[in-house]
């Protein structure tokens, strides 16, 4: 009977047609991967952030969970919702302005960031979050993540390109800091705090976010090194050459190549030979003098970006390489990059780890991590993939057994050699479920502690996306 009473007061609060029970709920009761499966109390899918307020605020006054979900392309269990009422996002899908005189850009949680990224697109800007989920992936989640993708590099990861958000409180308030300011000083940065908290502070349903110009040109290449130091040396030295207008710097091993052709197996490789160290360089220009081309037809970012990579191979730092002649060279050489989550579900089980150390020292994380591995599991096959550029490595494979405590073995030994060397076992994808035990294990006691202090002064009900974060 009671769940009869909140569904009714629900779908009051919501008008017909946006409250989704029973089996129409099985869109939202799984993550991407089909592994993990759960069954919300129900589902709502309100369009304005006034409704958002008065769900949240129906379930702090009933205790019942509240998980918020956007496009549902987790990869930590952040939206695990039994019993929950989830609180999609998917109809606040506003654009709400374009400023290009201020470059920003004024949008809700439910905006699909490749929509985003079309529409600042025809006013010659981009929004420079960009990943393989981009066509499903949302505003909200995100920033809720803090997502990185291939672009950090150059522009930073979400928390670095959101001016304002607006949030609904634990409590069902509404909080404006929709500040459109690059200074602002007037106490606590309360928009950090709810940026990465994966939901368990605060719902963000707006937010403001920061446009750049969108490069004239773009100069792309598939480089191999004979090691990963030298890559990351060869990264400095086109920094240093083009005054830091490298966009990214991506690294695929050679059994990630092997396992691309597998999956496609009509697609080209980028090299004849096959080498263990290969990586996806991208150099954005944004005036005039690099970007448009001279009288031979060469586009002097693309001839540059060519000289560098001559006088790395004649130095012995580069193997070979090979630059992206024309857009569909360019997109060949992203779809090898993109295809990350595709390749993973070739086979299962499958073990993933996003972690960070500094870049410098990836080569020893790699050497250090894939012997503890194969010492647990000899029979297990690497999918590695890095955003070598600011040091985040997807340490990812196949194990030969589906045994739960091997794949919890293994994970552990990566988060330790990860800590060892100073790094996070957690880059990009956030904590969710999967990274509660690596919490309590590596993050400082002090830190933890104020951590929960801060979730039960905003959230003394613990309705926000429980069981999450905090181990």
């Amino acid at each position: 009977m009671e769940h009869d009473h909140i569904l009714a007061q629900l779908e009051q609060i919501l008008g017909p047609g946006k409250l989704v029970t029973g089996t129409d709920m099985a869109r939202w009761s799984s993550d991407w991967s089909g592994e993990d499966h759960w069954t919300p109390l129900a589902v709502t899918r309100p369009d304005c952030t006034e409704d958002v307020a008065a769900i949240v605020r129906l379930a702090n006054d009933l205790r019942v969970p509240v998980v918020p979900v956007s496009g549902n392309t987790g990869m930590a269990g952040g939206t695990f919702a039994e019993g929950a009422i989830m609180l999609s996002m998917d109809r606040m899908n506003r654009i709400r302005d374009i400023r290009p005189e201020a470059r920003i850009a004024v949008a809700e949680a439910g905006v699909i960031l490749s929509d985003l990224h079309e529409a600042v697109e025809a006013e010659g800007l981009i929004f420079p979050l960009f990943f393989g989920a981009r066509g499903s992936a949302m505003l909200g989640g995100a920033l809720s993540t803090n997502a990185g993708g291939s672009n950090v590099l150059r522009y930073g990861n979400a928390r670095a390109l959101c001016l304002g958000v607006e949030v609904v409180t634990p409590t069902g308030e509404v909080m404006d800091l929709m500040s459109a300011l690059h200074k602002d000083n007037s106490g606590y940065d309360l928009r950090d705090l709810v940026i990465g908290a994966e939901g368990t502070l605060g719902i963000i349903t707006a937010a403001v976010v920061k446009l750049f110009p969108k490069p004239r040109a773009y100069a792309t290449a598939m480089v191999a090194t004979a090691t990963i130091d030298d890559a990351i040396s060869l990264l400095h030295a086109l920094q240093a050459e083009t005054g830091g207008a490298v966009e990214a710097f991506e690294y695929m091993p050679g059994a990630y190549l092997d396992a691309f052709t597998t999956r496609y197996p009509d697609a080209r490789l980028p090299f004849a030979d096959r080498h263990e160290v290969n990586v996806l360089v991208e150099v954005g220009a944004v005036s005039d003098r690099d970007a448009l081309p001279g009288a031979d037809g060469v586009v002097p970012i693309a001839a540059h970006l060519e000289t560098v990579l001559v006088a790395a191979m004649e130095a012995g730092g580069v193997l070979d390489a090979v630059v992206a002649q024309n857009e569909a060279q360019r997109a060949e050489m992203w779809a090898r990059r993109e295809a990350a989550a595709e390749l993973a579900l070739l086979k299962l089980p499958f073990v993933d780890n996003d972690v960070a150390v500094r870049p410098d020292l990836m080569q020893e994380l790699l050497e250090r991590i894939e012997r503890r591995a194969r010492a647990l599991d000899p029979g297990m096959d690497f999918l590695n993939v890095a955003h070598l550029g600011d040091g985040n490595l997807h340490f990812a494979g196949w194990p030969s057994s589906p045994d739960q405590a091997l794949m919890k073995a293994i994970s552990r030994a990566v988060e330790e050699e990860v800590i060892a060397l100073g790094g996070s076992f957690s880059a990009e994808h956030g904590v969710g479920v999967l990274k509660r035990s690596a919490m309590a294990a590596h993050k400082d006691p002090v830190a933890l502690a104020v951590m929960s202090r801060i979730k039960a002064a905003l959230d003394p009900n613990g309705i926000l996306n429980p069981g999450k974060v905090i181990p």
